[in-house]
């Protein structure tokens, strides 16, 4: 059973099945978050995401970057990224048409990030999760 249902803004329907939900800078001890340090962030994730799930493909949506108006440090000028980071893994009919949906379906794991910690359903979904390009990211698999 799915924990959400996700309508892209393409009128595709997909499937939540399963959710990870962390504080972005959950762990941050000391310092700030700059560019650099964010973009570090990002490839670490996709490695660990990647990793953890090698068979399905991984995509991320691109996450809004803030630059709030304080000081910079030594590194450069904070930009912070959303306050949750969320990794998901979805499923859909097939992409390719010639396929029977009683023997495939499609699957992805996507990573985005978004402002609080609510389950995204609906069309109220954040708008970067909704605009995913479905048929280029996903992959058919048999089930």
């Amino acid at each position: 059973m799915a924990l959400a249902h996700i309508v892209l803004t393409s009128g595709r329907s997909i499937e939540l099945s399963d959710v990870r939900l962390s504080s972005t800078y959950g762990g941050m001890l000391e310092g700030y978050p700059f560019r650099r340090w964010n973009d570090l962030k990002l490839e670490r994730l996709l490695r660990s995401v990647e990793k953890d799930r090698p068979s399905i493909p991984v995509h991320l949506v691109a996450p809004v970057r803030e630059l709030p108006d304080l000081p910079a440090g030594g590194f450069g000028p904070v930009e912070l990224l959303p306050a949750v980071t969320c990794v998901g893994s979805f499923t859909s009919q097939p992409i390719d048409p010639e396929r029977e949906s009683v023997l495939h379906h499609s699957a992805l794991t996507v990573v985005w990030f978004q402002a609080t910690p609510d389950i995204p359903s609906g069309e109220d979904a954040d708008h970067g999760l909704r605009s995913l390009c479905w048929d280029a990211a996903a992959r058919d698999f048999e089930r």
